[in-house]
């Protein structure tokens, strides 16, 4: 079965966004006509298939919120985001987990893996602020990433490879989705479920991660 690449991947992202500004809510029935048009809705429902639908599905999700603006302390695109909160909010309406809320908390959480090793839908970690892991995006393939970068900014798609980003890389993490998470992750790494059933994401401290 074909696997979706990182420049499908793209491309997906970019019709997206040129047909509503990539914000959350627009007609469904608009967007499949999109990607037939573009040949594209086939081959997406083939990823969503294979055992790495998860991660397809999550950064298809993500590239929806392309255009959404940064806000501290933000955890939707009502509000707005955050860089983690963007990461908290897709994990959680993607995969069912429920992150830590700061960009540190989330790198703690998750596994550590070597660059080489990215996979779309894998955390990527930038120190922004002169503090390792102050800064967080998603891998979305072809040495790029998603994330809600600094107040004035949208949620948008960089190159790993621009110097700014070179410089301040500080590692990549992997979501475990194991059904018994590590001792030391299971304090802050949840199944969806398994969290409070009231609204609590505003109880979680707000991540000062804007860029310098």
């Amino acid at each position: 079965m074909r696997m979706i690449t990182p420049t499908l991947v793209i491309a997906v992202s970019a019709l997206w966004a040129a047909s509503a500004h990539a914000t959350p809510g627009n007609s469904g029935d608009e967007m499949d006509r999109l990607l037939l048009d573009k040949g594209l809705l086939t081959q997406i429902d083939q990823v969503r298939q294979n055992v790495s639908h998860k991660a397809s599905e999550l950064v298809v999700n993500a590239m929806g919120f392309l255009g959404v603006p940064y806000k501290r302390g933000g955890n939707s695109a009502e509000t707005g985001f955050d860089c983690s909160g963007f990461v908290r909010s897709i994990y959680q309406q993607s995969v069912g987990l429920l992150l830590p809320r700061k960009a540190e908390q989330q790198a703690a959480a998750t596994e550590s893996i070597d660059k080489k090793d990215l996979q779309p839908g894998d955390l990527v970690f930038f120190n922004t602020l002169k503090r390792a892991f102050s800064h967080v995006g998603i891998y979305v393939g072809d040495g790029k990433f998603i994330h809600s970068p600094k107040p004035g900014a949208q949620v948008r798609v960089e190159s790993m490879g621009v110097s700014y980003w070179q410089t301040r890389f500080n590692g990549a993490r992997r979501v475990t989705t194991t059904d018994t998470p590590a001792p030391t992750q299971a304090a802050v790494l949840a199944p969806l479920a398994a969290a409070p059933s009231s609204p609590a994401v505003s109880a979680f401290a707000n991540d000062n991660n804007s860029l310098r």
